[in-house]
């Protein structure tokens, strides 16, 4: 099978965990992925949560950003010296896409900027992936996911549970990983430009921008009437089918089903079918109304069986529901197994490690992680040589720590 950007060669100049995400799906699609970090290499390296196993040398494995820079070449350059500069161009004379998530007076400082690439390579794409976009007021200000994506954009303060509720805080990435995703999208949008008309292209998104795009259910509305957004608590919501509550074993369940058919089989599913014959409880404003006695007996309801105890009943009575897992759960949840959520990995040293899976299905097609993330500065000799550097210029950048 062929991989689909196969001899596609990517060159990365980022860090953490958003633009380099995108770069790790195209890897998995077959890209040669080339990542230019500092000297002191990518500060994602060694920011792992330690794996809680036996095995030392699983223990020290930095998992996290394996996750993000599998299937990669890394070589170190100073970005402050010319010399440093002139390599990265070197690479990119005859790359198809340069990755980055450096501001704008970045870009321009390094000679890095669209303007200076595609004057070296007038068919590269010129991918930029930053907190807040490439122009307007907040386009110079440093953006991570819990600030630009979340914050900014309205996510925090919407998904606060009632008028009162606290801010939540995110899990680790998930803004940048959602914002990888569609700097991908952009990217494999440019090559068919450039296939189409044999230009280069200027592609990007911003952490902010694509947090607005998965709310744009709410914004539909809310950018016409500027009307905040209602936070409902749970007896605050529609509809009691339509709602997350606890089971006997503290498990959550979760419910998203229409009144007209949903509340009859709700009702016979918790053995309340009076509740069908219940003038109060006729239609659904009715039941809106009384959401506040109907939250605390469903939950009453709930308590008398585990979580995994009512999954038999709601499926037996066709219930649209869906179970509260915890994160440790889902790497050996049936579905997530079925559709190779989290491959292996095989390490010349670890042996084999699950890894988490793009979500992406392809037939026919090589699409899988291409093999571990690279040690700091792993390719540099062999990228460089390959590149035509002979052995004294390579031994005077080293003496100039140009490279490492």
């Amino acid at each position: 099978m062929v991989a689909p950007l196969e001899g596609i060669t990517v060159i990365e100049i980022d860090n953490w965990m958003a633009a380099p995400s995108a770069a790790a799906i195209l890897s998995d699609m077959g890209a040669r992925v080339i990542k230019i970090e500092p000297l002191r290499g990518d500060p994602m390296r060694g920011m792992s949560r330690p794996p809680k196993v036996e095995d030392e040398k699983l223990k020290s494995y930095d998992f996290q950003f394996d996750v993000d820079n599998r299937g990669k070449q890394s070589i170190c350059i100073d970005l402050t010296t010319a010399k440093g500069i002139a390599l990265v161009h070197k690479f990119c004379r005859d790359a198809d896409i340069f990755i980055c998530n450096l501001l704008t007076r970045r870009q321009k400082k390094y000679s890095l900027d669209p303007e200076a690439l595609l004057e070296i390579n007038p068919k590269i794409v010129h991918a930029t992936l930053t907190g807040y976009g490439t122009s307007g007021p907040e386009s110079e200000r440093p953006g991570y996911d819990v600030t630009a994506f979340f914050g900014r954009s309205g996510l925090y303060d919407a998904m606060r549970e009632g008028s009162t509720g606290v801010v939540p805080m995110a899990r680790p990435a998930q803004g940048d990983h959602t914002a990888g995703l569609a700097l991908v999208s952009a990217i494999l949008a440019g090559l068919r430009v450039v296939d189409k008309t044999g230009e280069g292209q200027v592609v990007e998104t911003s952490l902010f921008e694509t947090a607005i795009w998965t709310q744009a259910t709410d914004y539909a509305t809310t950018a016409v009437d500027q009307a905040p957004v209602r936070r409902r608590a749970r007896d605050e919501m529609f509809l009691p089918t339509a709602n997350r509550y606890p089971c006997g074993d503290g498990k959550w369940v979760v419910f998203n089903m229409p009144e007209a058919s949903g509340w009859p089989r709700f009702c016979k599913a918790l053995g309340k079918e009076d509740w069908l014959e219940d003038e109060r409880l006729q239609d659904v404003r009715s039941r809106f109304r009384l959401m506040h006695e109907l939250v605390p007996q469903i939950d009453e309801v709930l308590a008398t069986k585990s979580r995994d105890e009512w999954g038999e009943i709601f499926d037996a009575e066709n219930l649209i529901w869906g179970p509260v897992l915890c994160l440790h759960e889902v790497p050996d949840d049936p579905q997530s197994l079925a559709i190779n959520m989290f491959p292996l990995i095989e390490h010349e040293e670890l042996g084999s490690y699950r890894t988490v899976s793009i979500p992406m299905r392809f037939q026919n097609a090589d699409v899988k992680p291409r093999g571990r993330s690279p040690r700091i500065g792993e390719h540099t000799n062999s990228l460089l040589r390959e590149f035509g550097l002979e052995e004294e210029e390579l031994a005077m950048l080293k003496t100039q720590s140009v490279i490492n």
